[in-house]
């Protein structure tokens, strides 16, 4: 379905060079200075030109004390290095208190302006950033954060001290924005435990009941739509919090200096930053939705990189000078059906939103009954419907692997080997028939727009598929931000595209099936809450890991929720820009270029 209107907004706000040279100049010329980098082989190893995938669990406790060293600026900045111009998708309008920031400006915050107490190495365990250091109890409950020391807030407001991190993250759990903001408040005030400011740099968290690390780090951590970062206190408290959000006091390498909704976001290089000050002194993240006009600005020079579709790579790659990193294990995309409330809402009554006329939700909670049956058939009938394999061939050009069951990227060695579903447009049609629907049904289909590659373009091939096998599909493009509140309020009675970054744990991904959870998969039911409750709990590896299996196996058998494919990265990368020592900041996100602080003049 084409997205209609959005080539008209972005020509209106976008600066008259870049319309001239877009319009102009379609086609560069000259040779790449990189080889493509090889599509993924289906297996857990990384093609040689990819970085290392994450495959083992992360360690359950322990106390990373290194402390990032500060990096000053080379000599070379003597004179200004200009400006890094970053094209994206959608940015979302720029609110960056934690009480009013949401997915997707979150991914793209917290990875420049913002810095989260920790990071995401490789193998998926925690590394230091604002946190110095940390301890855990043997029982999980008494939880010891040491901040770094002498880190300063933008816009002259003094040093970040524990009371400006307990502020900050109890504002995310206060706005009621963020994807794990009910998951914050149990953290740091839950009823049995709470939490107490010891002095400037250390801060004590009485849980109440034990937790299992990979909760806590995934919202902690520096990229991604549910991570998070720490705020001033004194500037909320002077200026107000809605004149805050728009010229937030964080801690990052880059501020923010002006933004226009659907334009862009400016940011400028903290001087002297106390992690890395960036080379470059201006950083401009521009919203263009369109593929053909992010690409047409990375041929002509005026974007540096850009959120790029894997088609487009062969055009990438000839333009001079170009360069390209890939990352393998990048992003993993769900396919989630909505309107599955069974049980109970949050505040113990029956749900109002639930809908049993739709025909992948029963009218009966009870999964031995008929009606049970014929929801998991038709739900079952749409995954079948889908060839997960072609979309991976076709639109990702090979670079990932089809996923039966969603949030297992990078924990494949642990996975059921059953969770696939095999392409069967014939026995689909006959399923639907046989759950009562021989002319079919309409259903509402909507991709979550976060920045992904391929996002758009596969949810609307899954839309091909349904419409092949008699389904009215009714196919939604809006912004995220227009989608995500009624995703939120349980309102929304269809089916998404999601796609997320890598899970700590998959367990993780499980409490969006949660009834507390603030944000909803669409899938809420008694089983779930005490299942995967008990699972996010439970510290001990070996039996996380089999109660986590177990959760998957109950959603993967009644089709709650499923998935459609993983995919690699690749950043193209401009001629102005050097790949020589810029790595991800945190490898939990690394779908598109970030960590621009480490990006050096070519």
């Amino acid at each position: 379905m084409p997205n209609t209107g959005t080539k008209r907004s972005y020509i209106r706000h976008w600066p008259q060079v870049l319309i001239l040279l877009v319009a102009a100049l379609l086609v560069a010329c000259g040779s790449s200075a990189t080889a493509t980098p090889a599509p993924s082989t289906g297996g857990d190893t990384p093609s040689p030109t990819t970085a290392n995938a994450a495959t083992e669990a992360p360690s359950s406790g322990g106390a990373p004390t290194a402390m990032p060293e500060a990096t000053a600026v080379p000599s070379a900045q003597a004179e200004s290095a200009g400006t890094i111009n970053m094209g994206q998708k959608e940015t979302g309008i720029f609110e960056a208190h934690p009480s009013m920031s949401s997915s997707p400006r979150i991914q793209f915050t917290s990875s420049t302006v913002g810095e989260g107490l920790i990071t995401t190495a490789t193998d998926l365990s925690a590394n230091p950033m604002l946190a110095k250091s940390w301890s855990v109890s043997d029982d999980f409950t008494t939880w010891t954060w040491n901040f770094q020391e002498g880190v300063q807030f933008h816009k002259g407001y003094g040093e970040m001290t524990a009371e400006d991190v307990l502020y900050s993250y109890m504002q995310w759990h206060a706005g009621a924005k963020h994807a794990r903001a009910g998951i914050i408040g149990d953290y740091f005030d839950h009823e049995d435990g709470g939490s107490t400011v010891v002095d400037d740099y250390t801060l004590e968290v009485d849980t109440g009941v034990p937790w299992v690390p990979a909760q806590v780090f995934e919202f902690m951590r520096n990229a991604g739509g549910s991570s998070s970062w720490v705020v001033s206190k004194k500037q909320s408290e002077e200026i107000g919090i809605e004149t805050a959000s728009k010229d937030i006091a964080a801690t990052g390498p880059w501020q923010i200096e002006s933004s226009e909704s659907g334009v862009s976001w400016t940011l400028s290089a903290v001087a002297d930053h106390w992690r890395q000050t960036p080379y470059f002194d201006e950083l401009i993240y521009w919203t263009i939705p369109e593929e053909s006009a992010r690409v047409a600005g990375f041929q002509t020079g005026t974007l540096d990189s850009f959120d790029m579709a894997f088609d487009s790579l062969a055009t990438v790659e000839a333009v001079d000078g170009a360069e390209v990193k890939g990352f393998a294990n990048a992003g993993q995309a769900g396919l989630n059906l909505y309107g599955q409330l069974y049980g109970q809402d949050k505040d113990g009554n029956e749900y109002t939103q639930a809908d049993p006329d739709l025909a992948w939700v029963s009218s009966n909670l009870d999964t031995e009954s008929e009606e049970w049956a014929n929801a998991v058939k038709v739900k079952k009938a749409l995954n079948i419907a889908i060839d997960r394999q072609t979309i991976v061939d076709t639109l990702l050009s090979g670079f990932g692997k089809p996923l039966g069951v969603r949030d297992w990227m990078g924990h494949d060695a642990r996975a059921n080997p059953n969770w696939t579903y095999e392409y069967d447009p014939d026995l689909a049609k006959q399923m639907i028939t046989e759950a009562g629907y021989p002319d079919g049904f309409s259903i509402t289909l909507t991709p979550s727009i976060r920045g992904a590659v391929a996002e758009v373009e596969a949810c609307e091939a899954v839309a091909q598929y349904w419409e092949a096998v008699g389904l009215d599909v009714k196919f939604q493009n809006i912004p995220y931000a227009t989608l995500r509140p009624e995703l939120i309020s349980r309102n929304y009675m269809g089916a998404t595209c999601h796609t997320v970054g890598v899970r700590l744990s998959p367990i993780v991904g499980a409490s969006n099936y949660q009834t507390k959870s603030t944000f909803s998969y669409g899938t809420h039911h008694p089983w779930l809450d005490e299942n995967v409750g008990d699972a996010a709990t439970e510290v001990d590896p070996a039996l996380t890991w089999e109660k986590t299996v177990k959760v998957y196996d109950w959603i993967f058998d009644n089709a709650m929720a499923s998935a459609l494919y993983t995919h690699d990265a690749i950043w193209p990368i401009g001629k102005r820009l050097s790949v020589d020592g810029w790595e991800p900041t945190d490898w939990s996100e690394v779908r598109t270029a970030a960590a621009f602080e480490y990006a050096q003049p070519r």
